[in-house]
């Protein structure tokens, strides 16, 4: 791996190429050529990942010329993995590596995926008993307060109250909702708490009604 003057990382294709296990540049060659279909394919640009160069190599003689080359990104790495030839141990074993750290990418990004959305869960439900607490200054009675915070509900799900989105999600009666929110939702019902609690306050409400 080296690093350009910006700071970003790549490979030398002609580096990569004897690692890969290719000895002819012409066959390795190919294989980059089928990594690049398969950049294209898959939406991304390949000139922000195979970037065309040319590399100064020293000859027999002493003297030097210049031979195609590519500074290649990990994506482009991983792509030329992919469609290189499997029967070659060094593709395999490539491709083994990128496999392993695909998944390890994957169970990471769900472990903060995950922390984020307990994140979430515990501000909702601090903002849930606040927003009691300022509805009970505000003269909301407690056989009212299912009313209440349903009226919430409807404000953010269209008119849907929390009986009627359980159902909509199917979720069972003896969960909680809040339990079975994505990550999205448990960002949006703090934030319109917050504004009930707000206006509840602002316009110094002391009466159910």
């Amino acid at each position: 791996m080296r690093q350009n003057e910006y700071g970003a990382e790549y490979w030398s294709a002609r580096d990569l190429q004897p690692l890969l296990g290719y000895s002819q540049w012409r066959r390795f060659e190919q294989a980059i050529e089928r990594a690049i279909l398969s950049c294209r394919a898959s939406g991304n640009e390949p000139d922000h990942h195979f970037a065309g160069v040319g590399k100064m190599v020293e000859l027999g003689s002493g003297s030097t010329r210049e031979v195609p080359d590519f500074h290649l990104s990990r994506f482009a790495c991983y792509l030329i993995a992919q469609n290189g030839d499997p029967r070659k141990p060094e593709i395999a074993q490539a491709q083994k590596y990128f496999a392993v750290q695909t998944r390890r990418q994957e169970l990471s990004d769900r472990l903060a995926a995950d922390v984020e959305r307990l994140e979430l869960r515990k501000q909702t439900a601090e903002e849930f008993k606040a927003l009691s607490h300022a509805a009970q200054h505000a003269g909301v009675q407690n056989r009212m307060f299912g009313v209440f915070h349903d009226a919430g509900y409807k404000g953010l799900y269209g008119g849907l109250g929390r009986d009627a989105i359980k159902e909509r999600k199917g979720i069972p009666e003896k969960d909680n909702l809040m339990d079975r929110m994505n990550a999205t939702e448990l960002a949006a019902n703090p934030f319109r708490m917050t504004q009930t609690r707000d206006k509840l306050d602002r316009e110094v409400v002391r009466d159910q009604q």
